[in-house]
């Protein structure tokens, strides 16, 4: 007898998840161009996240509230933070410009680009075509950088960061 396989959620599931709460009517090819993933992943991450109730099971739309609880409390544990030697690159985490009015810190966070922008401690982003979105893709580069700021930020930063998703969550749930 052959026993099923246990769903997981993966790291790329996260940012189709955050692209489907700033468009919930995208269509998979839509959110694949946007987010630089393919049609197919995107499909099997909607899969996997109605398993796991942060999509609603009756249409492509995240629960804000599951997808907040879940990013909040479980993303630093579900994909613990690889952090590396100072690097130029993309800003991340509290470094990002989702921060620049709230917070100021004196760590830095980048994605490591050579093209990038910033200096700072290099954080391994949730999926490889992360450094191409402040160009392409601003508002899931804002939400994928609150989300690393609750992977890697002190509690002072965490909280400021799990307040500003839900401001943006809620802006995206018309």
């Amino acid at each position: 007898m052959k026993m099923a396989k246990q769903i997981t959620i993966r790291p790329s599931d996260i940012v189709v998840a955050l692209q489907l709460a700033i468009n919930p009517r995208s269509h998979f090819q839509s959110i694949a161009e946007s987010a630089s993933i393919s049609a197919g992943e995107c499909h099997n991450a909607v899969r996997r996240l109605r398993l796991a109730s942060i999509i609603l099971a009756d249409e492509r739309r995240p629960s804000t509230d599951a997808l907040h609880e879940f990013l909040v409390h479980g993303a630093a544990y579900a994909f613990p933070p690889i952090v590396g030697a100072v690097l130029p690159g993309m800003p991340t985490a509290h470094s990002s410009p989702a921060f620049a009015a709230i917070l100021e810190s004196s760590d830095a966070y980048v994605w490591p680009d050579a093209e990038g922008s910033a200096r700072g401690q290099s954080l391994l982003p949730l999926y490889p075509g992360a450094t191409d979105l402040p160009r392409r893709n601003q508002p899931l580069y804002e939400l994928l950088t609150i989300t690393d700021a609750l992977r890697v930020g002190t509690t002072r930063i965490r909280k400021v960061a799990a307040e500003l998703l839900h401001t943006r969550l809620a802006e995206t749930n018309h």
